[in-house]
C-alpha cells in the first residue's frame, strides 16, 4: 500500500490580458476499487464560476470561467490517495467470448479507434502474430511488449495530439503514444480497450516522506473477463504507484485541462506535478 500525496500545478500566461475564458479541468482522482482519496482540493485563480460533475466516462470535471481580465491562469490540484497493489484478474474468457456479439455490443466504444488510436497495418499484423495461440489476456501483455519492443521513449518529440500512426512511423514517443499504440492493436484483434490517464510516482522504492518529481502519465486498461491495467511505457501492471484520474477512449476524452478563451496566444504554459510518499 502507497499513501501518495500529488500536487499538480499548471500555470498559463498570456501576452496580453484575455478577457474571458471557459475551461474543463479533469484533474481529480475519485474512489474506486484499489484506490481510496482520503483528502482532494482544486484551486483556480482566478476564477468567477464552478461546477462539478462526473463526466460520460465517469471522469471528475471541473467547470469553471473567468471573467474578468487577467494575464495568468493558476490551477493546483492537491490530492493525498491511498493505492493498493492490485491484484490479477481472478477471471478470464476465451476468444469466443470476446468475439461474441454480447461483448461486442456492450463494450463497443472500447473496440473502436479514434483517429489517435487507429494503427498501420503493420501493427495490426505484429498484434496477430503475437497472439497467435495464445489465450487473450497473455496475448494482450504479449502484444504490449512487442510494440514497446520497437519504440523509444523520448519526451518532447510528441504531442498529446500525435496520432498512433505518426509516433509509429518515427519508432519514438511517449506514455500517450504507447497507449495509444496499444489501444489500436488490442482492438485490432477485438481486446477490448480503454486509455487511462493519471499520475505516477517515479521511484517503486520511494523513501517516505520524500517528496520527488512525478508524472502525468498515461497507461491502458483491457477487458478479457474484467478490467486489467497495464503500463506499456514501463512494462509493469498498474500498481500502487499508479493514480487514476480519468479513463476513455483516447487522451482526447480525458485531457487534464480543455477550454476556449478570448485574447492572444498564450506566451507561457509550465506543468509540475510533486509527489510525496507518506505511507
Amino acid at each position: 500500500m502507497s499513501r501518495l500525496r500529488i500536487v499538480h500545478t499548471s500555470t498559463f500566461r498570456y501576452t496580453d490580458p484575455v478577457v474571458a475564458s471557459y475551461n474543463e479541468a479533469r484533474m481529480t482522482p475519485l474512489s474506486q476499487p484499489g484506490q481510496a482519496v482520503l483528502e482532494s482540493r482544486l484551486d483556480i485563480h482566478p476564477q468567477t464560476w464552478m461546477h462539478d460533475y462526473r463526466d460520460y466516462w465517469g471522469t471528475q470535471v471541473t467547470a469553471f470561467e473567468v471573467l474578468a481580465p487577467h494575464q495568468s491562469l493558476v490551477l493546483t490540484a492537491e490530492h493525498v490517495v491511498e493505492v493498493v497493489e492490485r491484484p490479477g484478474p481472478s477471471s478470464t474468457v476465451g476468444w469466443d467470448v470476446l468475439h461474441g456479439p454480447e461483448v461486442r455490443d456492450r463494450l463497443a466504444e472500447q473496440l473502436a479507434d479514434t483517429d489517435a488510436t487507429e494503427v498501420p497495418q503493420e501493427v495490426v499484423e505484429i498484434a496477430r502474430r503475437v497472439a497467435e495461440g495464445l489465450e487473450p489476456a497473455a496475448a494482450a501483455e504479449a502484444i504490449c511488449g512487442a510494440l514497446r519492443d520497437e519504440m523509444e521513449y523520448i519526451p518532447g518529440v510528441t504531442t498529446v495530439h500525435t496520432p498512433a500512426t505518426e509516433a509509429w512511423t518515427k519508432r519514438i514517443g511517449v506514455c500517450q503514444d504507447m497507449a495509444h499504440l496499444v489501444l489500436g492493436a488490442l482492438r485490432s484483434v477485438g481486446i477490448p480497450a480503454r486509455y487511462v490517464s493519471g499520475y505516477l510516482h517515479p521511484d517503486s522504492s520511494g523513501e517516505i516522506g520524500a517528496t520527488v518529481t512525478g508524472e502525468s502519465h498515461a497507461w491502458v486498461e483491457w477487458w478479457t473477463g474484467e478490467w486489467c491495467g497495464y503500463d506499456p511505457t514501463n512494462r509493469v501492471r498498474a500498481g500502487e504507484h499508479h493514480v487514476v484520474l480519468g479513463r476513455g477512449r483516447c487522451y482526447d476524452d480525458v485531457p487534464p485541462l480543455r477550454g476556449i478563451y478570448a485574447g492572444r496566444q498564450t506566451q507561457d504554459l509550465s506543468v509540475q506535478v510533486r509527489i510525496t510518499r507518506e505511507a
